[in-house]
């Protein structure tokens, strides 16, 4: 299921970063949940149970990874973050069933 160009849009959010990685900054994995459970559940209001990212992703401008998302109804997707820019502002590229 995509979100609706609307929704996406209001999911800008800007992540902290810390720590550092091979060479990079990375975004704080923690942070990064919480910030895409909040957004889903106030944009495109679903009702999340638990929001997994993988930790030392580095702050490149233009990468994407995936976070894997359980609503409360059980059901899993995947949502792709798209990182914006060197300041780690991020945004939700997409949100699909899990495969």
């Amino acid at each position: 299921m995509r979100l609706p160009a609307v929704a996406v849009s209001l999911v800008v959010f800007l992540m902290a970063s810390v720590g550092s990685g091979c060479g990079g900054t990375v975004l704080d994995d923690a942070k990064t949940e919480a910030q895409i459970e909040q957004n889903l559940e106030q944009a495109a209001g679903k009702k999340v149970r638990a929001v997994e990212c993988p930790s030392g992703v580095e702050i490149e401008a233009g990468e994407t990874f995936d976070c894997a998302v359980t609503l409360a109804g059980g059901e899993e997707e995947t949502a792709t973050i798209k990182i914006l820019d060197e300041d780690a502002n991020t945004e939700l590229a997409d949100l699909k069933p899990a495969k």
